[in-house]
């Protein structure tokens, strides 16, 4: 075996003319840009598909005689000046956030996330939630916030799948050369990588950074696989979500407090975190160490600063979903840090992991780090919102349902990635520029009414041509490499028609989502698909976690039934889903099928990439489509209910899959006119690109993750910052006051005035209370009327609050009086009681402290 005693790189060596596209393939805005997107496949389609749509390995593998030849070909200079000067001008036009907020020179918006899906060559991703985080920085680079990314770079990053002859599932591995990546490693001024320590048990762990452009926006990504480290610790950023409880410890110690060392080096100091899920977490821990050592603030006053900047986004519906570490290894890693850095005690420290405060925990709890830590916490759709509330309220004791502070921020995706460059071409044709231009705007997508039927109709026609041609291709590629005979890589040429209705469904395999449930009654989808009048076909994909044997049954279960030959020409099951695939199937498919066992979708952002592109949405009323559906946008499964019993769930809801497609999809889309357009459908399709098209996307969701939270931490983070701290120190005081001697506070007498039993509507209900306060003052605090219908006392959002006024203080008595009055808009019996709440102007919820009191 040979050793290499050194290395060095070797760039691509571009002719002066060709210079752009270096600086082109190191910028993601290609990712998103069709024009961009097709000069590299100009170059050589082949080698362009071969790389993966791999720009950088593309031009290292493009012969010298290929480069030189296009700098001679007049038409592909002109291509590569027109796409390097749109470039320019998007770098440095004016956004969004210049717009309406001052300009900032450096970020101070830093975003957190274990996995970002930013194009199908670059394999920082699994699934949705890495897709998300990628589409979260193309749209803060399109509005121009002052935003970095932050997340780890793997050497293998998520398997590649492939399956045998039977259909189980395999997993195969590939290393990612990362110089051959549209990423950069961060070098210092003497040209030497930026290298970075961590303290770990009895040693010491290094990590390199490594820069990816996405637009406007800079990705750090950390590595571990140096030479510095021993070779257990240059396996922790090996593979995402590999390894042990103890690797995703030590990658997440990486991601969360490596990651703010990485970005305090480069001279980033972010006054704003976003923590996208609870993998990043401990960077809570790491900005309080920043301010006690540099500032000199206790733990208390920089746990206050840290608390009121930094945002905890959930993704998960179920405790399961969440990282919990047991505390032997938590004090492994922590032990030493807590005590000389955070000078606090490890009864102390194990809190911050838990949301039950009554009692010592047994582990440590990242989601549970992630709330104690921010004061701006979310779901990821309205329905994920409640159901975020119901996982943790045992955390807000005293707290009704509805006021638990966690809010939430639909999910949206990022619609120029996913959009074909057949229906971008049309949109902008009829939309106009501010479609590219004004990404801000939702209000354009009311343009759509103007595209011709015909055009729009005929543009979406091309696409599901293009899907059934890709799926064709690739089904030869994987009967290829299962042995397939010739009659068999024949019949895949036969396999889906170009014209029939055309379902798509493609997600990871996770048994809740049950991918099989359309396949619960075979003999009635048999008639359904093979109708020759009215043909149907059902193009699948995706991967199961390559520890989950039952998601790998159902992917097992539909390879058995695509071969059956009933099935065999309309049903195609498409390997290795990856961005490739999916951006294929959301430009092609008629319908896109989701049900999801309600309410374990938190958001689910699949179904909205068909949106643009003319697809129309057939779900569970689950995550976003919860709120998204309305009979003339698409159709759904069931109407929310959820049930216990879940064979006779799936019993229920696949026949209504069955009915609605026989009774309603099918004949809308095969009732054509004498021009042999299905109008019906294509009024279907124009409202919902209109009506969910503006909603659904990552412009909108980002604009309403900075009006929302960024901005109101920025600005509680400046006005701490004043004068030393002053504000932090003061409120931090303040906290530990309230908290102190709030068992101080006592109602001594409640009286609705002259005892009125009854009163009309619309007239006052009047009220005076007598209130000891003890040490505490009017100004530390809120006395209001808690009232509502007794017949709905406890369902959500049901109940109404308002502020009762401070009226007087008795001095000898120690006896506060306040007065207030509540009007009734309709009859009926009513209740009321009294509570007494913290309040301070910097607060982001009067619940934060925990302590209320209820009369």
């Amino acid at each position: 075996m040979t050793n290499f005693i050194g290395s060095f790189t070797v760039a691509p060596s571009l002719p002066r003319t060709l210079e752009p596209l270096r600086e082109i393939a190191y910028n993601l805005y290609w990712t998103w840009n069709h024009d961009a997107y097709e000069l590299f496949r100009r170059i050589d389609r082949e080698l362009w598909e071969k790389t993966k749509h791999n720009p950088v390995r593309l031009l290292g593998n493009v012969s010298q005689e290929r480069l030189i030849e296009l700098t001679k070909d007049d038409g592909f200079v002109a291509h590569l000046n027109r796409v390097y000067n749109n470039l320019m001008i998007y770098l440095n036009q004016v956004t969004w956030h210049q717009k309406k907020y001052s300009v900032k020179d450096t970020p101070y918006i830093a975003y957190f996330s274990a996995e970002y899906g930013l194009t199908e060559c670059l394999q920082t991703y699994s699934g949705g939630l890495g897709v998300l985080a990628g589409d979260h920085l193309k749209s803060a680079s399109e509005l121009g916030l002052p935003l970095v990314g932050v997340g780890l770079l793997y050497k293998e990053g998520y398997f590649q799948q492939y399956l045998t002859s039977d259909g189980w599932q395999q997993e195969r591995y590939e290393i990612n050369d990362f110089y051959n990546l549209p990423l950069t490693l961060v070098v210092d001024k003497n040209k030497k990588p930026i290298v970075i320590e961590l303290d770990f048990p009895g040693r010491k762990v290094y990590f390199q950074i490594w820069k990816v452009l996405i637009g406007r926006v800079a990705l750090y990504l950390l590595d571990t696989n140096i030479d510095l480290n021993n070779e257990e610790d240059k396996k922790i950023t090996r593979a995402l979500y590999g390894g042990n409880n103890e690797t995703r410890i030590q990658q997440e110690i990486v991601l969360g407090i490596g990651g703010i060392r990485a970005l305090k080096t480069l001279g980033i100091e972010p006054l704003v975190c976003h923590m996208n899920e609870g993998h990043s977490a401990f960077l809570a821990l790491e900005r309080i160490r920043l301010l006690i050592k540099e500032h000199h603030l206790t733990f208390n006053e920089a746990k206050e600063v840290g608390y009121y900047s930094n945002i905890f986004t959930t993704h998960t519906p179920v405790p399961a979903g969440i990282d919990v570490f047991g505390n032997d290894l938590v004090e492994k890693y922590f032990g030493k840090y807590y005590r000389d850095e955070l000078k606090i005690t490890d009864k102390e420290f194990y809190r911050l992991g838990t949301l039950e405060k009554a009692k010592d925990p047994e582990n440590f709890n990242m989601a549970h780090l992630a709330i104690n830590m921010a004061a701006f916490i979310n779901g990821v759709s309205r329905l994920h919102g409640k159901v975020s509330k119901k996982m943790w309220s045992f955390g807000f004791k005293g707290v009704p349902f509805d006021e638990i502070p966690i809010d939430y921020i639909t999910n949206g995706v990022h619609t120029r990635t996913h959009l074909s460059t057949d229906m971008e071409e049309l949109l902008i044709r009829y939309l106009g520029e501010k479609f590219v231009h004004n990404p801000e705007d939702q209000t354009i997508w009311q343009r759509i009414d103007n595209i011709p039927d015909e055009e729009l109709w005929r543009t979406h026609e091309r696409r599901r041509e293009r899907l059934v041609a890709f799926a064709r291709k690739r089904l030869k590629e994987q009967l290829e490499s299962r042995g397939a005979s010739k009659s068999e890589l024949l019949a895949a040429n036969e396999t889906l028609d170009p014209g029939a209705l055309t379902i798509g469904f493609a997600r990871r395999f996770a048994t809740y989502k049950r991918a099989t449930l359309i396949f619960h009654d075979l003999e009635r989808l048999k008639k359904i698909l093979n109708n020759k009048e009215r043909p149907v076909q059902i193009i699948i994909s995706g991967k199961a976690h390559p520890k989950d044997d039952e998601g790998k049954r159902l992917i097992q279960k539909i390879i058995q039934i695509a071969k059956d030959e009933s099935f065999r020409k309309r049903i195609v099951f498409i390997e290795n889903y990856d961005m490739n695939v999916a951006r294929y199937l959301v430009e092609g498919c008629d319908v896109w099928l989701n049900n999801p066992r309600r309410p374990l979708e938190a958001s689910g952002t699949s179904g909205m990439k068909v949106i643009a592109n003319g697809g129309l949405n057939f779900s569970a009323l689950d995550g976003w489509w919860d709120e998204g559906y309305s009979p003339e946008l698409g159709w759904k499964i069931g109407n929310g209910e959820e049930y216990t019993d879940l064979e006779y769930q799936d019993e229920v809801e696949s026949r209504q899959i069955y009915d609605v497609l026989e009774n309603e999809i099918i004949p809308t889309f095969y009732k054509r006119g004498e021009d042999n357009l299905p109008r019906e459908w294509i009024s279907m399709m124009k409202a919902s690109m209109k009506k969910l098209g503006s909603v659904f996307n990552t412009n909108r969701m980002v604009e309403q993750y900075f009006t929302k939270f960024y901005y109101k931490a920025y600005q509680r983070r400046t006005v701490l910052k004043e004068n030393n701290w002053q504000k932090a120190k003061e409120l931090s005081n303040w906290k530990e006051k309230i908290i102190s001697t709030w068992n101080q506070i006592k109602f001594l007498s409640i009286e609705p005035k002259n005892d009125v039993k009854e009163i009309a509507v619309g007239e006052k209900f009047e009220i005076r209370a007598k209130i000891i306060l003890g040490s505490l003052t009017p100004n530390d605090v809120e006395v209001q009327i808690y009232y509502g219908h007794k017949d709905v006392e406890n369902k959500n959002a049901s109940n109404f609050a308002v502020t009762m006024t401070h009226m007087g203080y008795d001095k000898d008595t120690k006896v506060h009086e306040y007065y207030g009055s509540i009007i009734c808009h309709s009859s009926g019996l009513y209740g009321f009681t009294l509570r007494i709440l913290p309040k301070h102007e910097l607060l982001v919820s009067p619940f934060e402290l925990g302590v209320n009191l209820w009369a």
